[in-house]
C-alpha cells in the first residue's frame, strides 16, 4: 500500500470533486508545458505531483543564475553547468514522480513545428512569456479543439484563464493584435517577484486539474487578474460580443498557425535582456553534436549534452549549437560579431 497510487494520491482522491474517477482521468491525460521558466517549472511540478500521466516540457533555453530566484525545478548546479531547462526540469520531475511519463523537448516553437510538438496533448500550459507564441497557441487550440491555460506574470502581477479551444471567446478576443515590444514590460525590464509567479502557476495548474478531472463546470469563465503587491484581485469579464469580429474563433482564420503572421523568420536576433545573439540555421538534417564536440576539441572547454554542444573559446564568450541548428552566441549583442564567431567555429 505504501507505494500504491491510492496512497500517493490519497489526499487528492479524498477531495470529493476529484475522487477516484477524476484521478483516473488525470492519470490518463497528456499535458504539454510550453516554456520551462518561472510559470512552467511550478505548474509542471504541481501537475507531476497530481499524477498527470504524461508531461512534455518544451523550452529552447538553458539555466542561468538569474533563473534560480523563481524557477523552482533548478538548482545551482544546473546554472553552473548551463543545462538545458527542459532536460534539467524533466530530470527533477522524474525524482518527484517516477510513475509518470516525462519528455523533454529543446526547440524553438514556430508555425512549422507546433503541430508536431503539441500533437497528442489533452491540454497545454502557456508558460512561454511570449505574445507571438500565445497567438500561435490560440490558433492551434481552435484548430485542434484542445484546451490551453493562459498565464502571464511580470513584477508582482499576473493573469490566468483557461481557453477551451471549442468556441468563443478565445485569447484573440481579449488581445486582438500582438502589442509592440516597446509597449510590454518583461521580467528583464520590470523585474519579477517569485511569489507572484508561483501564485499564477498554481492557479494555472488548478484550472488544468479541473479540466482534466472532468470538473469542467467549475472552470473560471473570467480572466483572473492579481496584483500581489497592492493586494488587488479582479475578475475581468470577456463579453461574447468581442468574438463577433474575431478572425480566429469567429472566422477560423488561423493567421499565426498558417505561418502568415507571428514569429518572425529572421536569421538572427539579439536576445532581450541578455548579452547574446541567436542565429537560426534551419535545417532538415539532425546536427551531429558529438562530431561537432570532437571538432571543437582543443579550441577551448567543450560541454556536450543530448540537446546541445557548447564551446567556451574564452572567458567572455560561449557558442551553443542546438540539435535543430540554432546557435546562441553569448558575450556580444552585435549580430555581425556573432555571425563571425558562428562562421569561425561552426562553418556555413
Amino acid at each position: 500500500m505504501t507505494n500504491s497510487p491510492e496512497n500517493r494520491y490519497a489526499r487528492q482522491i479524498q477531495f470529493s470533486p476529484i475522487g477516484e474517477n477524476g484521478q483516473q482521468r488525470i492519470a490518463a491525460a497528456s499535458v504539454a508545458v510550453l516554456g520551462c521558466g518561472a510559470l512552467g517549472t511550478v505548474a509542471a511540478e504541481i501537475l507531476a505531483r497530481a499524477g498527470v500521466g504524461k508531461l512534455t516540457l518544451i523550452d529552447r533555453d538553458v539555466v542561468e543564475w538569474t533563473n534560480l530566484q523563481r524557477q523552482s525545478l533548478y538548482d545551482e548546479t544546473d546554472a553552473r553547468e548551463g543545462r538545458s531547462k527542459a532536460g534539467a526540469a524533466c530530470d527533477r520531475i522524474r525524482m518527484i514522480n517516477s510513475t509518470i511519463g516525462v519528455k523533454p523537448i529543446v526547440a524553438d516553437v514556430a508555425a512549422g513545428n507546433v503541430r508536431e510538438l503539441l500533437g497528442g496533448s489533452d491540454l497545454v500550459i502557456d508558460a512561454a512569456d511570449n505574445f507571438a507564441i500565445r497567438f500561435l497557441l490560440n490558433d492551434w487550440s481552435l484548430a485542434t479543439k484542445t484546451a490551453w491555460v493562459h498565464g502571464g506574470c511580470v513584477g508582482a502581477s499576473g493573469q490566468v484563464r483557461l481557453f477551451t479551444g471549442n468556441g468563443k471567446p478565445c485569447f484573440r478576443c481579449v488581445v486582438p493584435e500582438p502589442p509592440p515590444a516597446s509597449a510590454v514590460q518583461t521580467c528583464d525590464t520590470a523585474g519579477v517577484v517569485g511569489a507572484a509567479t508561483h501564485t499564477i502557476a498554481s492557479l494555472q495548474a488548478t484550472e488544468a486539474i479541473k479540466w482534466l478531472s472532468g470538473n469542467r463546470d467549475v472552470i473560471r469563465g473570467t480572466m483572473l487578474s492579481i496584483d500581489l503587491w497592492h493586494n488587488r484581485i479582479r475578475e475581468i469579464e470577456i463579453p461574447l460580443s468581442l468574438s463577433s469580429d474575431c478572425p480566429a474563433c469567429a472566422n477560423a482564420d488561423y493567421q499565426f498557425l498558417e505561418g502568415g503572421r507571428g514569429i518572425a523568420d529572421e536569421s538572427a536576433a539579439v536576445l532581450c535582456g541578455r548579452d547574446a545573439v541567436q542565429i537560426n540555421r534551419a535545417t532538415n538534417k539532425t546536427i551531429d553534436l558529438s562530431g561537432m564536440a570532437n571538432r571543437w576539441s582543443g579550441l577551448g572547454r567543450v560541454q556536450s549534452t543530448p540537446f546541445f554542444v557548447r564551446l567556451y573559446p574564452n572567458d567572455a564568450t560561449t557558442i551553443t549549437l542546438f540539435r535543430d541548428g540554432r546557435v546562441v552566441v553569448t558575450g556580444t549583442d552585435q549580430i555581425s560579431e556573432a555571425r563571425g564567431l558562428c562562421d569561425r567555429y561552426i562553418g556555413g
